[in-house]
């Protein structure tokens, strides 16, 4: 959530630099630096004092990724505590949709530092030395790059769905990295350029997902913001619609609701009349998430509605890739979550057990969050039995590679909850082999 700033100066992190003795911003860079380069393992990686200033003034804006890691490691704190925000303030009374504060773009040329990239496979223009810059490989990008990168993001997504981001966020940061840098560097036509820049855009949205799946919810935030920032900044209303709703989607498993609806109903307001009908229902069942976990019925069933009427009108040859996944499937599997939330915990289960049936092994992340769903909602219908075949079906799914760390978290909830039936041994196994792979 975004923080109001004092007049003059960024005070929050003033304050932090001075808890740590750092008299000056001089100081406080090389002593960062220091702390980076050991973190990153990375001898050229660089905070300037100029950098510092900036950070220290009334809009610091948001550093990129990599900076924020390392600011939070050094003063052992998130960075909305050390004064950087988001797009938009979502504090009670906070901006309005069209008037949220735009993060400053980021500067690309800080991205890449000698001897920082490593080659990523799957590219044939990449190098697998260390250290080697695109612009000492070659000097023109086309078509053939730009189709070899935009089938790069789909084998991205395409092991999302079935395995979890848990282990694509690393790559898929290094495989963004190099798209800024040909951006910088290379050289290619106007369209080519447009190209680039939309991949990117979509990487970055991507990347922030991947990092949400694998629990590494600073870093997602970072890169949501950053895909949104591009959407705004360039008038990317698709981006800015993806972008939002996986904003949404996190901000309903942080128990942030508010947020959730909040970021739902933003994501409408860009969806104009580009929005396909399937855009929509996604959007529709993004706020009704948020309302599910707020408990507000009403709200939540019209809202459901309002997706199932928008999906109902079916596919059309304007749905961007990005909205493929929302297919009977995943929409049942929503509403069973939202009505598992509302605590109708019999109408859940009948829907989780109708999604998990009808998905796609393609999509086992999704089949396995529907799954352990379905573990809990039967276990607060009390009915055990169907709770530890759920469970069991989850587990099945991780020992076969399966690693969304979302779906490992819903699960060991699930074992906590079966500690009321330790007197059962089907339940003290089940709890024990939750530990056993869910950890």
């Amino acid at each position: 959530m975004s923080r109001p700033k004092a007049d003059g100066y960024n005070h929050l992190l003033v304050a932090a630099r001075l808890r740590k003795g750092w008299t000056s911003q001089v100081r406080a860079a090389e002593a960062v630096t220091g702390i980076g380069r050991r973190l990153l393992n990375d001898p050229a990686w660089e905070i300037t004092p100029r950098s510092w200033r900036r950070w220290e003034s009334p809009n610091p804006g948001l550093p990129r990724a990599d900076v924020l890691e390392v600011l939070c490691e050094a003063f052992e704190t998130t960075y909305d505590r050390l004064g950087f925000t988001t797009p938009y303030d979502l504090s009670p009374g906070g901006a309005e949709p069209h008037s949220g504060v735009i993060i400053p773009p980021v500067n690309r040329r800080d991205i890449l530092t000698a001897g920082t990239v490593s080659a990523i496979g799957g590219l044939p223009w990449l190098s697998s030395a260390t250290g080697t810059q695109p612009a000492s490989i070659f000097t023109r990008v086309g078509v053939q790059e730009v189709e070899e990168l935009r089938a790069t993001l789909n084998d991205l997504d395409a092991l999302d769905q079935r395995f979890g981001g848990a282990l694509l966020w690393r790559s898929a940061q290094h495989t963004l990295q190099w798209i800024h840098a040909l951006l910088d560097r290379a050289q290619f036509t106007d369209d080519i350029e447009a190209e680039l820049h939309s991949i990117a855009g979509s990487l970055t949205t991507s990347l922030g997902w991947y990092c949400y799946d694998a629990e590494q919810q600073e870093r997602a935030n970072v890169f949501f913001a950053q895909a949104l920032n591009t959407a705004l900044l360039s008038n990317d209303a698709p981006l800015a619609v993806r972008t939002l709703s996986n904003m949404a989607r996190q901000a309903v498993d942080l128990d942030k609701p508010r947020d959730a609806i909040r970021y739902a109903q933003l994501a409408a307001n860009h969806a104009g009349t580009w929005a396909p009908p399937r855009v929509h229902s996604l959007i529709a069942v993004r706020e009704a998430q948020g309302f599910a976990r707020l408990g507000d019925t009403d709200n939540a069933d019209h809202a459901i509605l309002r997706a199932w009427q928008a999906f109902e009108q079916d596919t059309s040859d304007r749905d961007p890739e990005w909205a493929a996944f929302l297919n009977e499937a995943e929409l049942t599997c929503l509403e069973g979550m939202c009505q598992s939330d509302l605590g109708q915990h019999r109408r859940a289960i009948a829907l989780l057990e109708r999604s998990s049936d009808m998905q796609e092994s393609a999509r086992d992340r999704n089949r396995g969050m529907c799954l352990v769903r379905l573990s809990g909602a039967a276990l607060s219908a009390g009915d055990l039995d169907r709770s530890i075949a759920a469970a069991e079906m989850s587990i099945h799914m991780i020992s076969g590679g399966m690693n969304s760390r979302r779906n490992k978290k819903v699960l060991r909830t699930v074992a906590i909850n079966l500690r009321p039936y330790a007197t059962d041994p089907r339940a003290r196994d089940m709890a024990e082999q939750i530990v056993a792979y869910a950890t």
